[in-house]
């Protein structure tokens, strides 16, 4: 089963991480993905850039609006995903546990929903 693990986090933190605490996260996240390869858990992984270049669109009455960012109410803001195939719930969980950005902040794992007849 495809479970997406979305990692939030505040961006703050990496603000205040030194340069080599910022290289180290990096390439502990880089070696966790190719783990992920490895064990055949890894679909696809991207890092987003920061809300501040982001965009929201929203259709109301056949008008599109687009506004500046995202409207975050938090300090945490969505950092990546990573899609993986996992037996089951548990295994995600294992799997996103492994994350290191999950010491910064949080990974929320959600299952893929499948349309059609195998559904």
């Amino acid at each position: 089963m495809k479970y997406l693990c979305q990692v939030w986090f505040d961006g703050t933190v990496l603000d205040t991480m030194t340069k080599e605490e910022k290289h180290r996260l990096d390439s502990d996240s880089l070696g966790y993905d190719r783990d992920l390869t490895a064990s055949g858990h890894m679909i696809h992984a991207e890092a987003l850039q920061s809300p501040r270049s982001a965009v929201t669109v929203r259709v109301r009455n056949g008008e599109t609006s687009v506004t500046d960012g995202p409207f975050i109410e938090t300090k945490e803001y969505l950092g990546g995903f990573i899609l993986i195939e996992a037996k089951d719930l548990n295994d995600a969980i294992r799997v996103a546990a492994g994350i290191p950005l999950a010491k910064l902040g949080s990974i929320e794992v959600r299952p893929i929903h499948s349309f059609g007849p195998d559904a």
